[in-house]
């Protein structure tokens, strides 16, 4: 489909979405339909929902909804959807809260608040999120509130769906003076919510308190008209135009609320308990709408320090949006800052963004009261990775030991801006893990505020992911130097299987040459669990651990193979790895490598380019860099 055809599909679409009727038309839809008339924030969990919902075998809940953007924030996004937004969407008592996300700087709390205005709009644009609204009406109100007071239980027990809130002065004043109280006669619309168009979604960022008016909550009097209809209590001499106003209907973010005159905030606890606010000289004026705000931990804790923000701190849910702990997520985030830069189309050469990930979430995590786990182990267990000596459970106690873990560190942002640093000293199209390391300590020093203990403690996690780094380029080189990777360690898996499974069943091996019955060759076995640390206590019970794995996937049907068992995998690679260690070094040191060494050199190159996603620049720097470890 070509650019005009799209324009054209576009049209139609937007055509489409066009629906007029009468208020006996939109009955007939809300009898095929009641969700129509669901409320805010029944809406939004929905959109939510729709989107999909897959639980983990831990039970957990992941919301395919958050997935493009937010990434490692699993559990807090499970507590906001559960705890508020299901719980709201059920008409329960905290959908009368003001919902307050609290955490660190970059920590995507505001991305989360972008996610739910993007998705409002796209969402009413569907079937399943179609709203109707009396036409019109300054608030896009729902015309179910045309329905009198006295007819309203059996309306309700008629259709199953239940009205809350008044009509707004304007329609109220309409319905008289254009319809004669006929709400039959009244025009109903389809509605798109849209924060560009203000319909449904607001935004509302408070500017100094001397100047700013309640005008841009509420909206005001109509100076131009007042004049002509005489009195400021007329709703055609007002201006419904307030954030609270358009926001009916959808979701109004309120930025920087901690900051606010308390004026303002006095309106929105009158919205959030009762579901109206006061606006010139009318009567309460319903709104259906979620208040979402945000602000980091040192506003908050100030706020309610003070006494007088007690009644205001008791009408919100506050969900703590901390930074996430997981490696891979936070590599995955990296990626989405750089294509939302102009590093895009930079090289980065692999492991460079694990590595700064592996020093940002060291600078976030807490040390454990446990023996034997230091922030290396933890780190590495928070990733999903196998860790000796912790299971499940003492995974699960590592997360409850500090409630407040993730709160504070290093954000993101920190390390992109580092990022784009150390491309503009370097004059190369490719940065490595080396170059990050580089850039982000020498950030360290144009920190004023960073006192001289907390720069110690950084300039330590530095030197622990260049560790890690030095022994992923050291794995990677030598993975490269296996030819033939796979069948090696698949040989290896296989001699290795026959002698464990003879050792556990007390049984004997055939020489293949000369046909003799031999014990199993525990020599063999030894070294390769001894890559692990398995010590000679446990390697029966690991032996007999990969014999029940190997009896379950042939239950089940499945093939066994050397990546089927983590620490198998581990100790396969790191035993052929141990086996060629001499041929790496003496081919990556090499100042005048002879004919042969310079073709094992190109071979290399080439792989670690075809197969490992490295340039030419980067392929031969981690040649040369882990020609130089290995020779120390």
């Amino acid at each position: 489909m070509n650019f005009l055809e799209r324009l054209n599909a576009y049209r139609a679409e937007e055509e489409s979405l066009r629906w007029e009727g009468t208020f006996v038309d939109y009955l007939r839809i809300v009898r095929e339909n009641p969700d129509v008339a669901k409320t805010a924030h029944a809406r939004i969990y929905d959109m939510i929902a729709d989107a999909g919902i897959e639980i983990d075998e831990g039970g957990r809940r992941h919301y395919k909804f958050f997935e493009s953007e937010i990434f490692g924030l699993d559990a807090a996004l499970e507590r906001l959807v559960e705890e508020y937004f299901h719980a709201a969407a059920r008409r329960l008592e905290v959908r009368k809260r003001i919902l307050l996300l609290m955490g660190p700087v970059s920590g995507g709390k505001s991305t989360i608040v972008t996610m739910l205005k993007r998705g409002l709009e796209r969402y009413t644009r569907t079937p399943e999120g179609a709203l109707y609204a009396i036409q019109g009406c300054p608030m896009h109100e729902e015309p179910l509130h045309l329905i009198p007071a006295e007819l309203r239980p059996e309306f309700e027990r008629e259709f199953g769906v239940k009205i809350e809130g008044n009509l707004c002065p304007a329609c109220s004043q309409r319905l008289e003076l254009e319809y004669g109280g006929d709400i039959r006669r009244v025009p109903v619309e389809r509605v798109v919510l849209s924060e560009e168009r203000r319909v449904g979604i607001g935004t509302f960022s408070p500017s100094d308190p001397k100047s700013q008016d309640i005008a841009d909550l509420t909206g005001s009097i109509d100076f131009a008209t007042i004049t002509e209809y005489g009195s400021e209590s007329d709703p055609r001499a007002y201006r419904f135009d307030g954030e609270l106003n358009k926001a009916n209907r959808g979701l109004m973010e309120f930025q920087e609320m901690l900051k606010c005159d308390e004026k303002f905030l006095w309106h929105l606890l009158s919205l959030t308990q009762e579901g109206n606010f006061k606006a010139g000289r009318f009567a309460l004026i319903s709104a259906d709408e979620m208040i979402i705000a945000h602000t980091n931990e040192a506003e908050y804790r100030s706020f309610i320090s003070n006494k007088k923000n007690e009644a205001l701190q008791s009408r919100m849910i506050v969900m703590p949006v901390p930074y996430n702990l997981r490696v891979d997520d936070e590599i995955k985030i990296y990626e989405k800052l750089i294509k939302q830069s102009d590093l895009r189309d930079i090289h980065i050469a692999p492991h460079a963004l694990r590595t700064a990930a592996i020093f940002s979430i060291l600078t976030r995590l807490k040390e454990s009261k446990r023996q034997g786990v230091d922030l290396l182990k933890k780190l590495r267990a928070y990733n999903g990775e196998a860790v000796e000596g912790l299971k499940d459970t003492d995974l699960k106690e590592l997360h409850h030991e500090y409630p407040d873990e993730g709160m504070s560190g290093l954000d993101p942002r920190y390390v992109i801006n580092r990022i784009s640093t150390a491309l503009i000293r370097r004059d190369t199209q490719c940065i490595n893990a080396l170059d990050v390391l580089r850039a982000l300590k020498d950030g360290l020093d144009q920190h004023a505020s960073i006192t001289k203990e907390e720069k110690e403690r950084l300039l330590n996690f530095i030197a622990i992911a260049r560790k890690e780094y030095d022994e992923m380029a050291k794995t990677e080189v030598q993975k490269a130097f296996v030819y033939s990777f796979e069948e090696s360690a698949k040989t290896l898996l296989e001699n290795y299987l026959d002698n464990v499974e003879a050792y556990c069943s007390w049984q004997k091996l055939k020489d293949p040459l000369t046909g003799e019955e031999v014990d199993p060759d525990e020599k063999l076995m030894r070294s390769i669990e001894e890559q692990i640390g398995i010590s000679e206590n446990a390697k029966k019970a690991f032996r007999e651990e990969i014999l029940i794995r190997i009896s379950a996937y042939a239950r089940r049907g499945k093939k066994f193979d050397y990546r089927s068992h983590d620490r198998l995998r581990e100790a396969i690679e790191k035993k052929l790895f141990a086996d060629l260690k001499d041929v790496v070094k003496i081919t990556t040191s090499s100042k005048t490598p002879d004919e042969q060494q310079l073709k094992k050199v190109n071979e290399v190159t080439a792989r670690l380019i075809d197969e490992h996603g490295y340039c030419p620049v980067c392929a031969n720097e981690l040649l040369r860099y882990t020609g130089s470890l290995l020779n120390r």
